[in-house]
């Protein structure tokens, strides 16, 4: 990945990694668009550093993606670079009577359903370029579940797996696909608690770290902070050192 001169669209780009994403590439010269359901929380950014474009967009609604897919190739047909980081995590309880459906729906369609739909429909507009790149957001719970939320983890699992396919399909073209692979971090994605959870990794740091890969690696496929590579070959330890690490981990949030 060229790491300037680019054209950045970032989902999700109003708070946490989104935004902090936003912020890394912008400083390194890039023209960056944050979308986002919350307009306070991108004018607020934008209003931080000039240049950079807000453009509301829900990307559970495919027929705001439709349209949101035709404004950018009139507004910003220059675009070459997607990073599908927009993302829900919420506990789900499957022990009761009635499990929590309308929770597993809506964490498939903004975690899955989303990314699938917006790199198609911005997959023709990125092709036109030189260096297009789509960069997917999946977590080292892909590899290592966390069963109090369990669709959250399946969709980002789905999310690893559909950018290997990706990228294996487009190998013979020049758009390369890019998956960054966080650990837990400080973010408010379950809340002001993780925000300020010190067994997170601050989110400053994980930051840094992923430019940095980034900076020295432009044909990296996977992005991980070495925080999350315990999280990411659990499975290289053989199905009972992997049991064990999947039981202890879960057994510290369930008891």
């Amino acid at each position: 990945m060229h790491m300037t001169g680019n054209t950045i669209l970032i989902t999700g780009g109003g708070s946490g990694i989104g935004r902090a994403l936003a912020v890394a590439f912008y400083q390194r010269g890039n023209k960056v668009i944050v979308s986002g359901r919350r307009q306070s929380a991108l004018d607020a950014l934008v209003s931080e550093f000039p240049g950079m474009v807000a453009a509301r967009l829900d990307v559970d609604d495919p027929a705001d993606i439709t349209r949101f897919a035709g404004w950018i190739g009139d507004a910003h047909p220059e675009l070459n670079v997607l990073i599908h980081n927009a993302g829900i995590m919420q506990p789900e309880r499957w022990t009761g009577e009635a499990a929590d459906l309308a929770v597993a729906e809506a964490t498939i369609s903004t975690n899955l359903l989303a990314p699938l739909r917006l790199t198609a429909a911005l997959l023709p507009l990125l092709r036109q370029h030189r260096h297009p790149v789509i960069m997917t957001v999946s977590s080292g719970l892909a590899f290592l579940p966390l069963a109090l939320t369990p669709t959250y983890c399946a969709t980002k699992a789905a999310i690893h797996s559909f950018s290997q396919s990706l990228r294996y399909q487009l190998k013979d073209e020049a758009t390369q696909v890019i998956e960054i692979v966080p650990p837990y971090v400080q973010t408010e994605l379950m809340g002001d608690r993780q925000a300020r959870d010190p067994l997170a990794m601050p989110l400053a740091d994980f930051i840094d770290e992923v430019m940095g890969i980034l900076d020295g690696r432009p044909d990296i496929e996977e992005v991980l902070v070495k925080r999350v590579e315990p999280l990411r070959f659990a499975s290289e330890q053989g199905e009972a050192g992997y049991q064990q690490q999947f039981k202890g981990f879960n057994s510290h949030f369930h008891g």
